[in-house]
């Protein structure tokens, strides 16, 4: 607690609230372009930070990743074209209500939703994260690697459409997290003679190209139909239309705190992701509805369930990344990069080397879900106009940026041809069903693999027998192999259709 106030010491500075609202502002208009989710919008912010301070460069990115998350709602709502996968249970009732007239009274709920969804889970992050990385100092190698094959497995399972396809996604990104300088001997391992690959494949511009430039890419091919979509829309004229009444908090009020708690636990758990989070909150509400029949019709408290989930999820994802390493999701495996380069190594180790900074961190999120409130209130009419910006223009600016975000990282033109080889290995792989979220995740812990594979292997001296004196690392061996045994069941039993 002392560093946390410490923190808001520091973050109650012009600069660094300065930087706080500019990444919400910033991330809520990016979230309601169609096609753009938070993700995205923090690789292309990264070069954005290299001459700031520490806390503000990450207040910054967290503040753009926490308004973007909400942002996403306004394309959803008003044009059935959610701003990210996890907002499209919010499209299910909010564009209802749009073609009804009552778009203003879907963007408020969802904003409301958004902020109590993520304050709470900001506070869960806070209470949760050190007493987690007391724990996990505790744990050795041998233990890091059984829950490191648990984690990309249980991605696996739920990041992609089959367990096989999410694995071999995983492992690709790790086979690719080996390319440099071996840990060991030192010497270049699948470089091909390129000196700009002995650091490794820089990982900015691989996630603008796999992120930003693959999505608008796939955007591009529809773009007649958002453009259709945008006329479509008329706003309502009665003042209950437009403003959340008593009767709205009444239906919505416990749909928010059951999606928050969700959000929270779907946070936590490693892979699952903010998708996963917004439909299991979406079914929680219309299964204890008394009027389901409602859902997909215009139900306010199917946009607030959504909403509420959805941005619960971002903060409870950084528990695992702060307390383990572990990235829980694409936007913590992004925020890795981000996190290092301004000398802050994401685990257990950062609460006793750097407390003061974590402090301010956890200022600055609670900090950014008030500015989110004000920033959604102030200025939603103006998001969404951003609407009806046509997706010929959104396109070339947004691939402008990814090219300045690769150019500056990647150093030069070879980072945006890393950017290019990796949006085209992007596109492919959605459209061949292969999850983009496997990949970044496999190749940010890739290392971690390698690294306790070796130590693992000398600590056993060769011998899974001496795996008995390490109990932690033998309950997620098997886990993972139930993981396995239990995905794999779930793909027999669906029709060969849906595979």
């Amino acid at each position: 607690m002392e560093q946390l106030f410490l923190g808001f010491a520091d973050i109650f500075s012009l600069t660094i609230a300065g930087w706080i609202l500019a990444g919400v502002a910033i991330g809520y208009l990016v979230g309601a372009l169609p096609g753009l989710g938070k993700a995205t919008a923090v690789a292309i912010a990264i070069p954005l930070t290299f001459s700031l301070q520490p806390l503000a460069a990450i207040a910054f990115l967290i503040g753009i990743a926490k308004g973007s998350a909400a942002g996403s709602a306004v394309s959803a709502i008003l044009l059935n074209v959610p701003g990210e996968p996890s907002s499209a249970p919010t499209a299910l009732d909010g564009y209802p209500l749009a073609r009804q007239g009552k778009a203003g009274k879907a963007l408020k709920m969802a904003l409301f939703a958004s902020v109590i969804g993520d304050f709470a889970s900001t506070l869960a992050l806070v209470v949760l994260a050190e007493p987690i990385a007391s724990f996990a100092l505790l744990i050795g190698p041998v233990d890091i690697l059984a829950i490191l094959l648990f984690s990309l497995t249980f991605v696996g399972g739920l990041s992609a459409k089959s367990l096989p396809k999410g694995i071999i996604a995983a492992l690709l990104g790790i086979l690719l997290a080996t390319v440099g300088l071996e840990i060991e001997s030192g010497l270049p391992r699948m470089t091909f003679g390129l000196y700009q690959l002995y650091d490794g494949i820089p990982l900015v511009p691989m996630a603008i190209g796999m992120l930003a430039v693959a999505e608008m890419i796939l955007q591009a091919g529809r773009r007649h139909e958002i453009d259709r979509e945008t006329r479509e829309i008329t706003m309502g004229k009665d003042r209950d239309d437009n403003r959340v009444t008593g009767a709205d908090w009444r239906r919505a009020g416990p749909s928010i705190l059951w999606g928050t708690g969700i959000g929270v636990i779907v946070g936590i758990l490693p892979g699952l992701g903010a998708s996963v989070g917004s439909f299991l909150s979406y079914g929680a509400a219309r299964s204890r509805s008394k009027t389901p029949e409602r859902f997909g019709k215009g139900a306010i408290e199917g946009v607030a369930a959504a909403e509420s989930a959805d941005n619960a999820v971002v903060p409870a994802s950084l528990i695992p990344l702060f307390a383990l390493g572990i990235p829980g999701s694409v936007i913590a495996a992004i925020l890795i990069g981000a996190f290092m380069l301004h000398g802050l190594t994401p685990g257990p180790l950062m609460f006793s080397q750097q407390p003061r900074l974590v402090g301010g961190i956890y200022a600055a999120m609670i900090a950014a879900s008030m500015g989110l409130l004000v920033i959604g209130l102030v200025f939603q009419g103006f998001f969404a106009m951003v609407t009806r910006v046509p997706i010929r223009v959104i396109v070339p600016t947004v691939l402008f940026l990814c090219v300045i975000g690769a150019w500056i990282e990647g150093g030069g033109a070879f980072g945006i041809y890393v950017m290019l080889a990796f949006a085209m290995l992007a596109v492919l792989m959605v459209r061949f069903g292969f999850s983009v979220v496997n990949f970044l995740i496999g190749f940010v812990v890739g290392p971690a693999v390698e690294l306790s594979l070796r130590q693992s292997i000398q600590i056993l001296q060769g011998d899974p027998a001496n795996l008995v004196a390490h109990p932690l690392a033998i309950v997620f061996f098997v886990l993972t192999a139930l993981a396995v045994w239990r995905f794999g069941q779930g793909a027999a039993r669906r029709p060969a259709s849906t595979r």
